[in-house]
């Protein structure tokens, strides 16, 4: 059998057959046509080992000598009902081909798949290993195991891997809080296993969104990068293998409780797919193929002009769950007249819902509050020529509500029986629990609510909430993790159907839920509860380094943040959210004159470059000082871009130096001019000149006017930068010139 070979944006991924199982022998860079005889290849055989060469296969087995972590762990019941039989499958090739498949809205582009069936008859289990490389770079994986047998058979674990070069010497992973998602670290590769796990059932406020190996030093731009992203809103683990023999395998797979997935005769089971990508180029290129992959999906969100992505207002920060009328269309008179094109009405407009302990699960109107229902702030919001956008939290259900006192039965716990009837509930989570949605009824309940809220009122997005892990969660006494998340993502395929001009944003108390997952069937994710520009900085840095910025939502938090208590200079909260889906969330009524002035401002500076930001490719410098950075967004023609350069904290140095602009065309030349903050935007003597972003008796001279420079200048020598205040930033454009 010829070995399988797909090959895209300079990557390259190759399976060989030899051995009679199948194994990646290579992913990474692009290796061109014609391939050597794979048989001539094999390991040598070391003293004191097995008397073969062991295989790392697409699916790691202990039948072939492999000692890391099996690809497939379960067994079956034989046929007297007792288990363990089967522990060990030894699958072999019976076919393997590759199909080209259309690459998403891109015209003319194909995607290669190779599709390769591995069977144990003995074992009665077949294994389809699907594998898809986009043109853009970015790898798909998934398995799909059929249990052919005649009795049951109870998977333990099904895992992705992929192989990595030894090369790769580090290890970067992310970690979180609440209000403070996606920080990075990084660590040396060792001989060993490093796992990491997540038991929250959804993806966890801690999770990795990106587990990336690279060689010695990688960074933004430079450096061998492979990485991998699973999607899955779940448990799970991502794991890197580096056994003792060299090899190193990098992976993830879906967690399962004892006794979660077992299959019938007939039945199958599909592994979430695993996300990876090769780059040369440091992370940026990974980035980059992420974002070719989202952006060429059919149910991508349209950027195109005429829909690209409104300016949002939410009224979270503004009121909390005080909903009356009179103040709440203030509200939207004032933000649209600063340019906001989406209202949304966050939490407390349902039944019972005057604080964080009562409604959930009531998905109706309130008319204690609302006695005309929500039909007059709905006209009035269209009226100014918004929007308007409702908070749900389908998944939830506080025990004060008319629907958990009905149907106490749909409340998930550990045991069979009621809470009411003396069985063990889990403990609360901001005086909620979770509402059984692997329950037909339960789940028909919720979906025939939203559709109702949907065909009644002209909503044109949702808010959909998720606040807490689900802990101890059965269904019929046995864990449904597995069951609750596919049932969840069956709700919101079903209403995406129903509805499917209705933009739906992903929010988990905040980022516990983002991942490919999840945004198969979502339009935008809330990175972050935190609207502390400072820490937005670093959140959405990295949460893009796997999502584009149309898909992250960035507000325009009050002026002392509400979770930090930070103060900060409406043009860095401004700048900052600019590099996503831009919004604000704040009462800006109380906004000062320059606050709005600025504001306004930021909002048209937004709405002139938000195709470029929400098309363009994303790109990092590397700089030696970890309390400055500098990222921005270049059009896929190299004709403009957009940058930020960010002072986090007090540099090592008395000014910053030259900074590169990095992603132009080298032959071309550009102009560069400060957008943000300009003299206009400067606080008056009166204001106070503790405000003021500048520390520095004169700045450099093209910060006034701009300056005309190559774009192989920008991206070697660069610019030098102000003395800027630590928690300020500077905007930047950069176009060229004809």
């Amino acid at each position: 059998m010829h070995p399988l070979h797909l090959s895209a944006a300079g990557s390259s991924l190759v399976l060989s057959f030899e051995s009679g199982e199948a194994e990646i022998v290579h992913w990474g860079p692009a290796l061109g046509p014609g391939l050597p005889d794979m048989g001539r290849l094999n390991n040598p055989i070391p003293h004191s080992a097995l008397d073969a060469p062991i295989v790392a296969g697409l699916l790691p087995q202990a039948s072939s000598g492999w000692a890391g972590r099996p690809g497939l762990r379960g067994y079956r019941w034989n046929d007297e009902g007792v288990p363990g039989f089967h522990f060990s499958p030894c699958f072999r090739v019976t076919s393997a081909e590759t199909v080209p498949v259309p690459a998403g809205t891109v015209p003319g582009a194909v995607s290669q798949a190779g599709r390769i069936i591995q069977t144990d008859p003995k074992a009665g289990l077949e294994l389809t290993t699907t594998l898809v490389l986009n043109p853009g770079g970015l790898l798909e994986v998934a398995h799909e195991l059929l249990n052919n047998g005649t009795t049951d058979y109870a998977v333990e674990e099904l895992a992705l891997s992929l192989p990595v070069p030894a090369r790769a010497g580090e290890l970067l992973d992310f970690t979180g809080r609440w209000i403070r998602e996606n920080h990075p670290q990084r660590q040396d590769i060792r001989q060993g296993t490093w796992v990491r796990t997540g038991r929250h059932g959804r993806t966890g406020h801690d999770s990795s969104l990106l587990v990336a190996a690279g060689t010695k030093g990688f960074g933004n731009r430079r450096g061998e990068v492979w990485a991998t992203h699973f999607g899955w809103s779940g448990n799970h683990e991502q794991f890197l293998d580096s056994l003792a023999d060299g090899r190193r395998m990098l992976g993830a797979t879906e967690l399962l409780g004892s006794g979660e997935l077992v299959l019938a005769p007939g039945e199958g089971y599909r592994t979430p797919v695993l996300y990876a990508a090769y780059s040369a180029q440091g992370l940026d290129g990974v980035t980059d193929a992420f974002y070719r992959w989202f952006r060429a999906r059919p149910n991508h969100v349209d950027t195109t002009e005429g829909r690209v992505r409104p300016v949002v207002l939410n009224t979270w920060e503004a009121v909390y769950f005080d909903h009356r009328l009179e103040p709440l269309m203030e509200l939207a008179t004032s933000g649209a007249g600063l340019g906001a094109e989406r209202y949304v009405l966050d939490d407390g407009w349902f039944r019972g819902r005057r604080d964080d302990t009562a409604g959930l699960g009531d998905w109706f109107v309130d008319q204690d509050v609302w006695p005309r229902g929500l039909t007059p702030l709905i006209e009035h919001v269209n009226g100014l020529g918004m929007e308007f956008g409702l908070w749900v939290e389908p998944e939830m259900v506080n025990l004060d509500s008319d629907v958990a006192r009905e149907h106490p039965e749909w409340i998930v716990g550990p045991d069979t029986r009621l809470h009411t009837d003396g069985g063990r509930l889990p403990l609360e989570w901001r005086g909620q629990h979770v509402l059984d949605l692997a329950n037909p009824e339960a789940w028909q309940y919720v979906h025939d609510r939203l559709d109702a809220l949907l065909t009644e009122n002209n909503i044109a997005y949702l808010k959909w909430d998720q606040n807490r892990d689900l802990t101890e969660h059965g269904h019929g006494g046995r864990p449904s993790v597995h069951g609750q998340t596919l049932a969840a993502y069956r709700l919101l395929d079903a209403l995406k159907v129903l509805h499917p001009n209705v933009e739906i944003e992903s929010c988990s108390s905040g980022g516990a839920r983002v991942d490919l997952g999840i945004l198969q069937r979502t339009d935008r994710v809330w990175a972050s509860d935190c609207n502390d520009a400072l820490e937005r900085q670093t959140i959405q840095r990295w949460t893009q380094a796997v999502l584009p910025p149309e898909l992250v939502g960035a507000h325009v938090g009050p002026t002392r943040s509400h979770t930090t208590g930070r103060v900060h200079d409406i043009t860095f909260r401004a700048i900052t959210a600019i590099f996503g889906h831009f919004g604000m969330e704040w009462d800006v009524r109380q906004a000062t004159a320059r606050e709005r002035t600025v504001l306004k401002r930021a909002i048209g500076l937004y709405k002139k470059h938000r195709g470029l930001l929400h098309s363009g490719t994303r790109v990092n410098a590397d700089i030696a000082d970890p309390n400055l950075s500098l990222h921005g967004v270049v059009a896929r023609d190299q004709s403009e871009a957009l940058y930020a350069a960010v002072v986090h904290a007090s540099l090592a140095a008395e000014v910053p130096g030259r900074v590169e602009l990095p992603g132009l065309d080298p032959r071309k030349a550009y102009r560069v001019q400060v957008l943000m903050p300009t003299v206009a935007d400067l606080p008056t003597s009166g204001e106070g000149e503790e405000e003021s972003p500048f520390v520095q008796i004169r700045s450099s001279n093209w910060l006034e006017d701009g300056v005309t420079v190559s774009g192989a200048f920008l991206a070697n020598v660069g610019l030098p930068l102000p003395v800027l205040r630590p928690e300020h930033a500077l905007l930047l454009h950069a176009g060229e010139m004809h």
